[in-house]
């Protein structure tokens, strides 16, 4: 739970795109539905839109549930564990998995075109993507409410790019009534998945442009009021120098998708401390100042909102692989569950969180578990 020594906030969920390790996050929104944190406004880029959506469509004893009935749809075709769990069997095993997955798809998600895509006329979707997408519009259909979502209850966004212009645009439930196309435009990477057109525009997955809504949500009007922002990341900016090709295009997968949100917070940072030192001069400006021009555009600039943002990450397993966002077996999702909810428990009760204060500065950045040891069951690094 909060701390009574922070004023009432509004909570934010900032979903990473990420594939398969998207089980992360369920686990880490299961861990805060435990506290009693619940969110005011759910954001999410590929992956992160799929989890947003569950989350935003439904009332909170019910999102649990439907994360874990997604996460066990889609894992549903590999159940069996590995037989060994020691390093070298568990790369053999993900990689064996991510393997079939790539060659038969995930059950309520995506399948393998057939004919393949070399076998459609060109200029059609079905030309420019290796996998079809239809089962998950009936999987969200079957798993997500939206006339929950679109009620207003939650504030749901999801960003995606427009293919034409190259434009990272988000659909906001405060601006448009989201639909099925809206989720599956964010998670449209290709040329895996084809793009999905929205209002006669064709749109790819937004993490092509951007991996996390984190800069969207600050921007879009969280900083008028006291806000905490949970960041749960699947991609990691930090990490090891390579030692092997295969070690070189999962760094290179990290880096191209990891949030930058460290560059983020640090810019919103400076950004916030001007607005509230416009706000504090506003008791010292004489009128003849405030009725100019000048001052009332730094006054629609200016707030007193104080921000926490909790980054969470998650911790690449040593025997992780390049293929460890489309490794969809059980056994790896319920892993990466765990994960979430394991490090969301840790940060609550890290003292860093249970004594923490209204920011004064405006602004408070908690990133409670990067320092983390591997632990032998988690093996990661």
């Amino acid at each position: 739970m909060t701390d009574p020594k922070v004023p009432p906030e509004k909570n934010v969920l900032v979903l990473q795109g990420g594939g398969a390790l998207g089980a992360y996050q369920a686990g880490a929104y299961e861990a805060l539905s435990a506290a009693g944190i619940e969110p005011d406004w759910v954001a999410g880029i590929s992956i992160g839109a799929i989890n947003a959506a569950i989350i935003a469509g439904h009332p909170h004893d019910q999102r649990v549930p439907h994360l874990r009935k997604f996460w066990d749809l889609v894992s549903s075709h590999l159940t069996l564990p590995p037989l060994a769990t020691d390093s070298n069997s568990r790369k053999l095993f993900n990689e064996a998995s991510a393997a079939f997955v790539a060659s038969t798809g995930a059950p309520g998600f995506f399948d393998p075109r057939l004919p393949p895509a070399v076998f459609h006329p060109p200029g059609t979707v079905q030309a420019i993507s290796l996998y079809d997408t239809g089962a998950l519009k009936e999987t969200l259909l079957q798993l997500v409410d939206f006339d929950f979502l679109n009620s207003g209850k939650v504030r749901f966004s999801v960003g995606a790019v427009e293919v034409a212009s190259g434009n990272l645009n988000y659909f906001d439930s405060t601006e448009v009534e989201i639909r099925p196309e809206h989720i599956m435009a964010s998670g449209a990477l290709p040329p895996g998945f084809p793009p999905v057109e929205i209002d006669g525009k064709l749109y790819w997955d937004g993490g092509i442009v951007s991996n996390t809504p984190l800069q969207y949500v600050l921007d879009g009007g969280i900083p008028r009021v006291d806000t905490c922002v949970f960041q749960i990341d699947l991609f990691s900016a930090r990490g090891t120098i390579p030692r092997t090709l295969f070690d070189v295009q999962e760094r290179e997968k990290e880096i191209r998708y990891s949030s930058r949100t460290r560059l983020n917070t640090d810019f919103f940072r400076r950004v916030q401390s001007m607005r509230r030192a416009v706000r504090r001069l506003e008791s010292v400006v004489p009128d003849e100042i405030k009725s100019g021009f000048d001052w009332k555009v730094l006054s629609s600039f200016s707030c007193n909102a104080a921000v926490t943002i909790v980054h969470l990450i998650h911790r690449r397993a040593a025997y992780s692989t390049q293929s460890n966002d489309y490794e969809f077996s059980r056994y790896t999702v319920n892993e990466h569950w765990r994960a979430g909810a394991e490090d969301v428990e840790r940060t609550l009760s890290n003292p860093e969180w249970i004594n923490r204060e209204r920011p004064k500065n405006g602004v408070l950045v908690l990133d409670c578990t990067k320092d983390l040891a591997p632990t032998p069951s988690e093996t990661h690094s």
